[in-house]
């Protein structure tokens, strides 16, 4: 037990994972061939090792299937678990707490608790696929010529950089108050073996950004070699040039680098062949494969993938609302109440949730027939506000092949962050790229408001919740943003998850689990996060001692 996570996970991954490494030509190598192919066809190496890591993105219980506990769970599988529990928490997909539906912890922050399931597989997920980066750079010429090894070196050191982006908002409040912080151990390449070793203690949140943005400096670096020289990625699954520049668009927009943010999604747009998805496009539920002309980056879901052959195991089976899996036995996921109220009818996303009247004027008369509640014999009966943005696999309704491809970067974002970096750095473009983005194919009667710097930021961030809905995104905007958790008026169906938490309260930090704490001797209770008590449920709005109106000390819902 002593190596269980930081250790043993790690190197389960370098090994288990080899063995089943892919070619791009589809054939399977051996940790022997590995070996050999360093040697003789670096790029093969890199490409199998590259496929590997973009694979145990969407592994079946990667984590708790390989802990030898025997508590193999439904809600782990790669980094759409973390989209799925990241969601939860925050408050604007809103579900009920029911014995089927696999986000009740996050619904009332007992995934905060350290030895709890969540803490476990977010912590392991994340640094499974660092260490696995990690190995392949110890093995390649970072200095090769070749563009075929740079575009491979670009796809790792953007993968570590996207890792580490996710852990440091999770462990700790925002980059620029709390730069001396601790945040995660950072262990890259050059200290693994020191790591698996003596242990890692965590390093800073500014040393964490450092090595962030060194890592994405390098990918575009390496990206714009590969791409200059004619190498292009076979398809979305992969990082390109504008992803990279993505990438570190969100970073500079989390490290409050306005400026840089704007002009790196502005690079991002520049260098993709991604376009946002038009009026027609957006009428219709969607959101379900890579090729849809607005992706820039994702996970690409085959039929025969295990995470799809378990049936309900899966991102889709818990998130969806056509398709068959948890979602139709736990109520599904539901919008925000005050944000739907504050889309514009003639806004075509409204029509991404169902309406009070559990209806969309995205829907066809069928699917509006089997969303209602009018119709209790046939219909799922979900409840009002329920999602339909995300379709069902090949648009099939009650299907039960759950291989929908999973979204991580979407070119609607990058003209969100370019609006709001322009929008912090004082330019005067904010107002006109906002306006521009949301009127040329979301809502063609949208004015943007008259206000500028953190009110304008405001209405920006109000876009990203609705656009990016379902992402798993979230909350980040809420981490960084400093906006606390306020549910009330959101809907939720539970008395006792509706909370107004504070943003700086510690139960908004995860925390690093139990059995990392004994296999790191680095790392000690004293060094986690505070063991924070859970949050108190307050009156919603319009109950007995509930206030109306503006939003408490916990932020604006």
């Amino acid at each position: 037990m002593k190596k269980q996570i930081l250790f043993g996970l790690s190197l389960l991954l370098l090994t288990g994972c080899v063995e089943s490494d892919m070619l791009p030509g589809g054939s399977t190598v051996t940790s022997g061939q590995m070996e050999e192919m360093n040697e003789t066809n670096p790029e093969n190496m890199l490409a199998s090792s590259v496929n590997a890591i973009f694979a145990s993105m969407k592994a079946s219980m990667p984590v708790t299937g390989e802990s030898g506990t025997g508590t193999e769970r439904h809600n782990d599988f790669g980094y759409p678990s973390i989209m799925m529990f990241t969601d939860a928490n925050g408050f604007d997909v809103v579900s009920e707490d029911n014995g089927y539906n696999w986000s009740g912890n996050e619904l009332d922050y007992s995934d905060r608790i350290y030895t709890s399931n969540e803490s476990l597989i977010v912590w392991s997920t994340m640094y499974k696929m660092i260490f696995a980066t990690n190995d392949v750079i110890s093995k390649v010429d970072l200095e090769s010529e070749d563009p075929t090894v740079q575009f491979y070196i670009g796809q790792i050191l953007a993968v570590r950089a996207f890792d580490y982006w996710l852990l440091a908002q999770l462990y700790q409040f925002n980059y620029k108050d709390n730069k001396t912080k601790p945040c995660v151990p950072l262990i890259t390449e050059e200290n693994t073996e020191e790591a698996l070793e003596n242990g890692c203690a965590r390093a800073t949140v500014e040393d964490v950004y450092k090595q962030i943005l060194e890592d994405l400096d390098g990918a575009i670096e390496a990206l714009t070699y590969a791409q200059t020289n004619g190498v292009k990625r076979a398809d979305r699954r992969y990082i390109d040039l504008a992803v990279a520049y993505g990438l570190r668009a969100r970073v500079n927009l989390t490290m409050e680098n306005w400026s840089a943010a704007a002009e790196d999604a502005q690079s991002a747009i520049d260098n993709t062949d991604a376009v946002p998805s038009s009026f027609a496009e957006a009428s219709r539920p969607a959101f379900a494969d890579i090729n849809e002309p607005n992706w820039m980056w994702g996970i690409i879901i085959e039929e025969t993938d295990e995470v799809v052959e378990t049936g309900i195991c899966n991102w889709i089976s818990h998130m969806g609302s056509f398709n068959y899996g948890y979602c139709w036995y736990s109520g599904g996921r539901q919008i925000n109440q005050t944000l739907f109220n504050s889309i514009n009818d003639s806004d075509v996303r409204k029509g991404w949730w169902v309406g009070a009247d559990t209806t969309s004027k995205n829907l066809t008369e069928e699917e509006n027939y089997y969303m209602g509640a009018t119709n209790e014999e046939e219909c799922f009966c979900y409840p009002a506000y329920t999602q339909v943005k995300f379709a069902p696999y090949k648009n099939e309704l009650f299907t039960e092949t759950n291989a929908n491809d999973m979204p991580i970067m979407r070119v609607e974002e990058m003209y969100l962050i370019l609006a709001e970096g322009q929008a912090m750095s004082g330019s005067a473009e904010a107002k006109t790229t906002l306006e521009d983005f949301i009127t040329s194919c979301r809502d063609s009667l949208y004015t943007c408001p008259d206000v500028t710097g953190a009110e304008l930021q405001d209405e920006i961030w109000r876009q990203r919740r609705i656009e990016l809905w379902g992402e798993g995104l979230s909350w980040y905007d809420i981490m960084r943003l400093k906006k606390g958790v306020d549910r009330r008026g959101a809907g939720y169906p539970d008395d006792h998850t509706i909370f107004n938490i504070a943003n700086d309260d510690p139960i908004l930090l995860w925390r690093i689990p139990e059995s990392e704490i004994q296999a790191n001797k680095l790392i000690s209770d004293e060094d986690n996060n505070p063991n924070a008590p859970a949050p108190e449920p307050v009156p919603d709005f319009g109950e007995e001692g509930g206030e109306g109106g503006e939003g408490g000390e916990g932020g604006e819902a």
